[in-house]
Parts: structure tokens; sequence; C-alpha cells
């Protein structure tokens, strides 16, 4: 199968890119490759993906319309998994018409072009923080998403509104999946994972908000590209039980689905920083500040749409994933653990 890959330079991009081609599939790698955070990571990991021959490239922007348009004209990709976004919960407080033009206009680029060319399956990233305040736990699907805390969270039930409306009127068959807290070996650097394990390694206060007292639904790598190959490979169709009556947000008399994907536990801040600890043999300095703008507390996925559809079951526990983070880190940047 011929897949194309939005963001295919980036954290997610690059596994489930990797993934899907050792399962044989062919995929046409889509990414800027800004630098919205350290570019040779970004490259780095592309170079990896161009050692497979089933693996092609194009370095262009989501809100190019006409670069869109000319790819798909190009390739004509089979099914599409659209990652490609600007990222960030505090970036998009600093730079909210950026969002605006990658994370919704370049969206409308993608819906087009799969409405027009047929596309069997679009599967999309949402994100947990479409739940804003919400504070009913575990997050269902059929939660109330109408107030987000951040902008971030807004562009992202943007998109899961404007694929309903392209299921609905031209019956494109989408997915959105909502992301809880994903982290794993070559992960951003500005997520938290990233940030606490270079802090304590460079000997720098790591800044801990709400004064430690958070915790996240963190979501190992792996379990993400698991579920997200699973759920490409289905595309959704019409809900025979979904009525106007009583509509159910995470699915549609469309096409159209929406899933949490996460680990289903619950790992308080401070815990997952002594984690990193232990792996590093060395101590943080914590630096406790207060509640961010546009944070929230606590995260916490439920999955049983995704189980009972899927049967979906995330594998890897905390302590196996900042352990497989902390030697990757380990050895790219060459950090030396005490003894």
């Amino acid at each position: 199968m011929k897949i194309l890959v939005t963001g295919a330079a980036g954290f997610i991009g690059y596994h489930t890119s990797k993934r899907l081609m050792d399962d044989g599939h062919e995929v046409i790698g889509y990414d800027i490759v800004d630098d919205y955070y350290d570019v040779n990571l970004k490259l780095a990991r592309l170079k990896m993906l161009q050692d497979y021959d089933k693996f092609s490239f194009l370095k262009k922007n989501i809100n190019d319309k006409e670069a869109v348009d000319a790819m798909f004209k190009t390739h004509e990709p089979q099914r599409v998994i659209h990652l490609a976004a600007q990222a960030g919960v505090r970036h998009s407080i600093d730079h909210p018409h950026m969002f605006i033009k990658d994370n919704v206009e370049g969206f409308l680029h993608m819906l087009e072009c799969c409405r027009h060319f047929k596309t069997e399956h679009l599967v999309y990233a949402s994100t947990s923080s479409v739940y804003g305040l919400n504070e009913n736990f575990p997050f269902k699907e059929s939660d109330n998403v109408d107030h987000p805390v951040s902008f971030y969270g807004a562009t992202k039930k943007a998109n899961e509104l404007m694929a309903h409306t392209y299921s609905h009127l031209f019956n494109l068959p989408t997915t959105g999946l909502r992301f809880f807290t994903v982290y794993g070996p070559w992960g951003r650097p500005d997520m938290a994972l990233f940030l606490f394990t270079s802090a304590i390694a460079e000997k720098r206060p790591l800044d801990v908000y709400n004064y430690g007292k958070m915790a996240r639904d963190f979501t190992y790598i792996d379990d993400i590209v698991e579920g997200l190959v699973r759920v490409l490979m289905k595309a959704p169709e019409s809900d025979p039980a979904w009525t106007s009556a009583d509509p159910n947000p995470a699915s549609s008399s469309a096409p159209y689905r929406v899933y949490n994907i996460g680990s289903t536990l619950c790992v308080d801040l401070l815990d997952f920083i002594r984690e990193i600890e232990k792996n590093l043999g060395m101590k943080g300095e914590l630096n406790m500040m207060p509640m961010q703008l546009g944070d929230v507390v606590k995260s916490l996925a439920d999955t049983s749409l995704l189980v009972k559809d899927f049967g979906y079951q995330p594998k890897y526990s905390v302590e196996y994933g900042i352990k497989k983070f902390v030697d990757w880190y380990v050895d790219y940047y060459n950090v030396k653990r005490p003894g």
C-alpha cells in the first residue's frame, strides 16, 4: 500500500513511517523540517528513513496548497496519516497565527486533496488537549470538549469538526486520534521527558510546574504506533447506532470516528522525574514553579472504544519507556553516567 505520512521527520512521524515500511508498505514522507526545535534531530531521523528503498521524501510545507496538490497528483497515496502540525501548548500562546496557518489551513489542504483524489482513509493527529477544563477522569470521547484552555487544543478541536464536515459532505473516511503525552527514543526536545533528562544530565535546575502536583497519561511511542497502524488499516463506516436525537461525539452517520489513544495509567510527575534520575544515576535540582497558562493538572485516557474496535492494548510500562529513552539520550548525546 502507498501511504502518505505528513510530519515524517517528526517524532511520531519517524516511528510510524519506519513501522509501515517494516510492514512492507511504501511511504511518501512530507515535512518542512522547520527549526521549532533542533533541526539536526529531525535530519537524523530522516536519514534513517531514507535508508529504505520504499521511502520517498518531499521537503514542503503543508500550508502550501500548490505543493500539497502537486504531491497528491504525482504520488496518488491510497491512505494518509496526517501528523504535520505546529505542536506545543505554550508555543501556541505566543504564536497563534502560526497555528492557524499550519494546523487549520494546512489541514484544510489535506482534506481537499483527500476528497478530490478519493483517499481511502485519512487518519489525523488530535490531542488530549481538546479536553481542556474537563475534570471527569478518565477522559472519554463522549465528554464535552467545548472548553479548551490552549490555542493548540482549540486548533485540534477545529480539525475534528472539519473532518466530520468532509466525512458528511463527501463520504471521506476520517479518523482522529487524541494522543496522550507521547514519549520515547527520538522524542521532541520540548516535551517533559526530554526537558527533565537534559536538565538533570547537564546539572541544570529543572522547572517543575504546579509545584509538582501534576499527573499525566504518558504513552510510549510503540503503543502509539501500534494503534495508529491498526486504525489506518480499517476505514470507518457509518455508525448504524448513531442518532441525531442523542448524538455520539465519537462517531456519526458519516464515515467518521474519534478515539483516545493512551496508556490508561496516570503517573505523578514527581514519580516520573524520580524514574529519570534512577536511570541516569543522577539527582535533579527541582525548581518548583506555579501552574503555567494553558496547562492542565491531570490527564488520563479511557481507551475502551479503541479496545472494542481494534483490540488495542498498550503494552509498555513507564519504567520500560523511560529506560529506553534515557539509554537513547545517553548514547545520542554522549552523556557520561556517574561511575
